[in-house]
């Protein structure tokens, strides 16, 4: 809450295979196995074979005295026959044919083959890849959203509804949050809220800089090996994030807190520690988010992604607290950073609003960004509970979060 920000300031593939078929021969066909069957479906681009063709120049495999019977269009003669060849169809050339009309069977028989169980299972699920091997995209919401210390009860999250505010931030995890205790959190009270229609912004407010501005957050700063220490809390916030029932694709936004400028040993641990963070949240499937100081911690992670640096966050939460939005336009951020969708600007802190009879002590944010996605499990858990009933979504006007939207 109050330490949020400082106040203010902020091979190539396989080709797919097509049965040799033309029309019908105008005279006697070529004799040797039937032709192949048309497939009754497109075959599976994974089929391992290629069509072959027929050579143009083959003549037909039946021996005769007489003159060779008219071929069939789909396999064309040479435009100038040799004068000098022999009528009669060599042995090596009724081979070549008789083997490549089997080829033409085989893989017609392999078009009409079933697809294998699991081909057909990935296929039935609206067409896209299990979660084994890509990940789905996160939701993500254009709207307003609060954040507050402590989860608020079922009750008051029912009540607010009635509110401007679409979305909610939940500090679910870490040892530097500043309301360890959290009375209302827990998977139901995830689903339940979900299942009124609130989005969901987890919050980790894990170690902090060494520097860090603000006195209650000093115990818990990073230590000697911020890259290990680092790692170890982005496994136990998805731990956390799980166990409340967030699904995989998530964001989670580590929180670091405002530190002081100009310390580039503080700097270069932070950067460490976060990155390891960043790194090790992705590597477990879910998106890695930032909320930082715009003049401190966001100016920073800004630098390093101008000087090409990798496994920084994928979301950018920034507090400048101006009293309005300008969520598309922070003067520290490039216009094309974090963009599109990768945005939420904390533009006011230490607020208190109330709405249906209920009061809060909150932060405002404007937020284009991704939110929480709720498994099928935990969802069931709102079922049957009194508050956990659906709600309309709530809109936001164009213009509304500070400059016009991209």
């Amino acid at each position: 809450m109050s330490t949020h920000a400082p106040p203010p300031e902020p091979g190539p593939a396989p080709t797919t295979p097509t049965p040799v078929a033309g029309p019908a021969p105008t005279s006697t066909p070529v004799a040797g196995p039937p032709p192949a069957p048309t497939p009754s479906r497109t075959p599976s681009p994974s089929l391992p074979f290629s069509p072959t063709r027929l050579p143009s120049s083959t003549p037909s495999p039946t021996p005769s005295p007489t003159p060779s019977p008219t071929r069939s269009p789909s396999l064309p003669l040479s435009p100038t026959p040799s004068p000098t060849r022999s009528r009669f169809a060599s042995p090596a050339g009724v081979r070549a044919v008789v083997g490549a009309l089997v080829a033409v069977l085989a893989g017609a028989a392999l078009v009409a083959a079933p697809l294998p169980a699991s081909a057909a299972r990935e296929g039935a699920e609206s067409g896209t890849p299990s979660r084994s091997t890509t990940l789905a995209a996160p939701a993500h919401y254009v709207g307003r959203a609060f954040d507050t210390c402590e989860a608020p009860s079922l009750a008051v999250m029912k009540a607010w509804r009635s509110s401007p505010y679409g979305a909610v931030g939940i500090y679910f995890g870490g040892r530097g949050r500043g309301c360890p205790t959290q009375r209302e959190l827990n998977p139901a009270w995830v689903a339940s809220v979900h299942a009124m229609g609130w989005r969901l912004l987890p919050l980790f407010v894990g170690s902090q800089a060494p520097c860090v501005t603000a006195a209650a957050k000093r115990p818990f700063a990073i230590g000697s090996s911020p890259v290990r220490q680092g790692t170890q809390e982005g496994a136990d916030a998805v731990r956390a994030a799980s166990a409340l029932g967030l699904d995989t694709s998530s964001p989670l936004y580590l929180d670091i807190e405002a530190y002081r400028s100009g310390d580039a040993g503080c700097t270069a641990t932070t950067l460490s520690f976060v990155r390891a963070w960043s790194r090790e949240v992705r590597r477990l499937g879910y998106v890695p988010g930032y909320y930082s100081s715009a003049d401190t911690g966001v100016r920073d992670i800004e630098a390093a992604r101008r000087a090409g640096t990798q496994d920084l966050p994928a979301v950018m939460w920034f507090a400048r607290w101006l009293g309005r939005p300008t969520l598309y336009t922070e003067p520290v951020l490039h216009p094309e950073a974090w963009m599109p969708h990768a945005r939420i600007h904390q533009y006011a802190g230490n607020v208190t609003e109330a709405y249906g009879g209920r009061r809060l002590n909150i932060d405002r944010n404007a937020m284009d960004a991704p939110v929480a996605s709720v498994t099928p499990v935990a969802a069931s858990l709102a079922r049957g509970t009194p508050d956990g009933d659906s709600a309309a979504p709530i809109g936001v006007e164009e213009g509304a979060l500070g400059g016009p939207r991209p």
